[in-house]
């Protein structure tokens, strides 16, 4: 077996604070402005924490895909992203990025990839390093010595390269069934453009989206209850999948149960997309989460997805966007101006037609999740052994 040597992170990459950005350059501009919410637990980056800037900035606070950041602080202990590791998708390739200062930037200065480090900073002995080195009670905070003076041992570079492409063929298969899943979310759309917006039929009556969908209905928990939590920070603005819940005892908040959607009604989190559908209950199991979701659940008959499919269609969201009201920064929708969204109220045959299709592309869409979970399992608890060299599945 190829000998594994013992390393300081600090020795392979050096840690760069970000920039101390201008609030009122943020929303507009061609740059993109990476701040925390760009790091999650669960995935490797997400979009919605990059925003648009108009300010320039010193060349050592630009980013460029494939560059990993790291979250610098941590306001709950539930969502354990302090220290945690995004890396800028490939799509990012040709934007102007600028590494915000909530976050740390990480420079290579190895032969280590990139996507190594990256793993690596998402192991358990690297997760147990950060805890130790966490200050603050209210926002947890780390220093980037704190993060350069992480230990660990390695294998020379083509064992490295052998433990990447073990990984990543498991990620590999992950992203394609998300890719596959959102490719099942645009059909879902089509068919409501088409059978809802394109071809509606003149016998239909004329009504309002709270003829179609009940918003937030009633739903039961009963205070101290320990249920499933989900933070707003773990929406989705590309798929309904959420990306991360936990157990946490009921206070106050939304209540919801499989089949509900949740839009974000508050500002900038419904202009970025986030948007659910929640399936990932037990059987009549009551979830709860942020009091800035609104909870929307179908009528008439109509299938539950409904309800997601016309919370993520642009002309509604536009619609809710002129609904908000509030001071600036803080605006929220008012839910019974949203109510009056104009639509027309299909008829029995419309809705049975769009119930049979929307219900095989739902089907699929929860077996791939369930298909995801399971890949992630499985890649999670491959991946410390491998980086630890607790296990060996590579010859040589």
């Amino acid at each position: 077996m190829t000998e594994w040597k013992e390393y300081k992170l600090g020795e392979v990459v050096s840690i760069a604070s970000g920039f101390a950005y201008k609030g009122e350059y943020i929303g507009k501009g061609d740059g993109l402005l990476l701040g925390m919410g760009c790091v999650s637990y669960k995935e490797k980056f997400l979009m919605s924490g990059a925003r648009p800037y108009l300010g320039d900035c010193a060349e050592r606070y630009y980013a460029n895909a494939g560059d990993i950041v790291l979250a610098t602080r941590q306001q709950s202990d539930n969502l354990p992203i302090l220290g945690m590791p995004a890396i800028i998708p490939n799509e990012l390739k040709d934007k102007k990025l600028i590494v915000g200062a909530n976050l740390y930037r990480v420079t290579n200065n190895s032969d280590f990839d990139n996507k190594y480090i990256y793993w690596l900073l998402k192991t358990p002995a690297y997760v147990r390093h950060i805890a130790s080195c966490k200050t603050g009670t209210t926002v947890g905070m780390i220093t980037k010595a704190d993060i350069e003076n992480f230990v660990f041992i390695a294998p020379d570079k083509s064992k490295r390269k052998q433990i990447l492409e073990t990984i990543g063929s498991l990620d590999d298969k992950i992203d394609l069934l998300h890719r596959e899943n959102a490719t099942l979310e645009q059909m879902a759309e089509t068919l409501f453009r088409q059978w809802f917006v394109v071809e509606t039929k003149e016998e239909w009556e004329e009504g309002t989206v709270a003829d179609l969908v009940e918003f937030n209905p009633t739903r039961k928990l009963v205070k101290g209850t320990i249920a499933p939590f989900l933070e707003m920070s773990n929406l989705s603005t590309s798929t309904y999948a959420p990306t991360y819940w936990y157990n946490r005892a009921f206070s106050s908040g939304s209540k919801f149960q499989n089949g509900d959607t949740l839009l974000a009604r508050i500002t900038p989190c419904l202009e970025n997309g986030k948007t659910a559908y929640v399936d990932f209950l037990n059987e009549n199991q009551v979830g709860w989460g942020s009091t800035e979701f609104i909870v929307m659940h179908s009528k008439l008959g109509i299938h539950s997805f409904f309800s997601y499919v016309i919370a993520k269609y642009q002309d509604f969201r536009d619609y809710a966007e002129s609904c908000m009201s509030g001071s600036s920064g803080r605006q929220r929708v008012d839910v019974d101006n949203l109510k009056n969204y104009p639509i027309n109220i299909p008829d029995k045959t419309a809705i049975a037609y769009f119930n049979s299709e929307i219900d095989t592309m739902v089907s699929k869409m929860n077996n791939n999740n369930k298909q995801i979970q399971t890949l992630i399992q499985t890649r999670d608890g491959l991946l410390p052994r491998l980086m630890s060299g607790e296990i060996n599945l590579l010859k040589g």
